[in-house]
């Protein structure tokens, strides 16, 4: 043991006496004990939820009956691999949720929003590739500028009918909420879809 650093003793009613060797004041070869709390760490209450917050969007073609979606066969290593998807991507420190789709957007698929709705909202726990809980706003993109990329560097970009869409290779989740972005029902939905070792668990969600 280096002198002078803490030696944690077992708790005793929910107290951990930090013991701190050769202080200065003390006398050689006593100790002086701290009383410090840490019954928060048995108390069971629940950490800060914390989630990646994300976008996920999904362009109409000007005639609204195909959408545009990132089939992700680039990487060997995504988590997404030969799946089919929305666009979009976290959102970075001084952005808004609104600028974050337009920015994602831009960069996967270089267009402009020129027109989106909210959709709704995702609660994904234990969604990502370690675990990691994500918290999703979807969004419909029905108007833009531009001419879409045929590729980016996490697949190939496809105009897909919107009759086809559910006969895609998709995560299982998807074929839960995407109804309710392209149905005429104009309140956004707000989910919860609880995944585990890559597999939906359970979907609800209200209207408002």
């Amino acid at each position: 043991m280096v002198a002078g650093w803490p030696i944690l003793r077992k708790p005793d009613d929910r107290r951990l006496q930090v013991v701190v060797s050769q202080v200065s004041g003390a006398r050689p070869g006593t100790d002086r004990s701290v009383p410090l709390d840490l019954g928060f760490l048995s108390s069971g209450s629940p950490m800060p939820y914390t989630p990646i917050v994300a976008t996920l969007g999904y362009v109409l073609s000007p005639d609204r009956s195909e959408v545009l979606m990132i089939h992700r066969n680039a990487r060997a290593d995504d988590q997404h691999l030969g799946k089919y998807n929305g666009l979009g991507g976290k959102m970075e420190p001084g952005e808004d949720i609104a600028a974050c789709m337009r920015r994602e957007i831009l960069e996967e698929a270089g267009i402009t929003c020129e027109s989106m709705q909210l959709r709704g909202t995702l609660n994904w726990p234990g969604f990502g590739k370690h675990g990691e809980d994500w918290l999703g706003f979807i969004f419909l993109i029905d108007r833009y500028a531009g001419v879409p990329l045929s590729e980016n560097a996490e697949g190939t970009l496809e105009w897909v009918p919107l009759q086809q869409l559910m006969t895609l290779p998709m995560w299982e989740g998807d074929r839960h909420f995407l109804p309710l972005v392209f149905d005429a029902d104009p309140r956004p939905f707000h989910g919860v879809m609880p995944y585990r070792d890559g597999r939906m668990q359970s979907w609800s969600f209200t209207r408002l």
